[in-house]
């Protein structure tokens, strides 16, 4: 990290970003008991803003906040408001996509939604038909939290059985968590498919901000998106819209990204060979039924 990503370090406990991850759990236990004698339907939504939000605030914990300490930040984040991924394997995998060089690998990168061209050569046409629906922002957010997690479970359970360490204890402390969860809603007003429902909601928003960050590029850092928006959507995804920010600078909190950014933006724009947007209203425009990148991937054959 250059000096001036050091000017943007935490120097102690983040109390905005403690107040933040207080409030998301405040909300979501208030959508459960407050808003399902009025609406089922305002119910879900702010469901699914509270699990959008929450697996944000997750993203923050693993790379060490509001605390320096990880088993404070973890202990924070331990009960899965959007019910899906265990805590320690999405530390795990997002930390191995940090891997610079390795963003968009299809082997190497976890969160590359390329296919090696070899492979997309030999699924069967469903799955094509599929993977290319995936890859529009409609079908990214109605069908993406269901392929990720199918996919995602599917490869875990190669790796456990293949004996990786950790992958089991990461589940079974993520059941745990969700057992409380279920708990609680099922002590709500709320019926727990709403909470099911708010969960996927969540992940659907998720797969906004992730639909882009990343493309095809020679170079390591061209791969990595800058997405000028400060509305709601921005706040949702604390800020990671200026992803090649994150990326240079991982250890900067959400709320110092806006101001790195614009005091060294053409540095930003120069490094990421201007892989930039507007807003989201912009990509929604382009791509929410057009697809902006092949499955397969394009410089696959030139990287090998």
């Amino acid at each position: 990290m250059s000096e001036g990503g050091r000017d943007y370090l935490p120097r102690g406990v983040e109390w905005g970003t403690l107040a933040l991850i207080i409030a998301c759990h405040a909300g979501w236990l208030a959508a459960l008991w407050l808003l399902p004698q009025d609406s089922l339907l305002l119910t879900v939504l702010a469901l699914g803003l509270m699990a959008a939000l929450h697996s944000s605030l997750t993203h923050e914990a693993l790379h060490g906040h509001p605390f320096r300490s990880r088993w404070l930040n973890e202990a924070l984040m331990f009960f899965p408001l959007s019910l899906a991924i265990p805590y320690g394997r999405f530390r795990d995998t997002h930390l191995a996509h940090h891997e610079d060089e390795a963003l968009t690998d299809p082997y190497d990168d976890p969160e590359s939604n390329f296919q090696d061209p070899g492979v997309w050569a030999r699924l069967p046409g469903w799955r094509k038909m599929l993977l290319r629906v995936n890859n529009t922002l409609l079908g990214r957010v109605v069908l993406g939290p269901l392929m990720g997690q199918l996919c995602f479970m599917a490869g875990d359970w190669r790796l456990a059985r293949q004996g990786q360490p950790g992958i089991v204890r990461d589940w079974g402390l993520h059941a745990v968590g969700l057992a409380v969860v279920i708990w609680v809603v099922l002590q709500s007003p709320a019926p727990l498919w709403a909470a099911v429902a708010g969960a996927y909601l969540g992940l659907g928003l998720l797969k906004i901000r992730t639909f882009l960050e990343h493309r095809a590029h020679e170079t390591a850092r061209g791969r990595t998106v800058v997405i000028e928006d400060r509305g709601p959507l921005a706040f949702l995804f604390l800020n990671n819209n200026l992803h090649i920010v994150h990326h240079m600078h991982p250890g900067v909190p959400w709320y110092a990204l806006p101001r790195l950014y614009q005091t060294r933006r053409a540095e930003f724009l120069a490094a990421n060979d201007g892989y930039f947007y507007r807003n989201y209203l912009q990509i929604f425009r382009n791509y929410l039924l057009r697809a902006k990148d092949p499955v397969p991937h394009p410089l696959w054959q030139q990287r090998e």
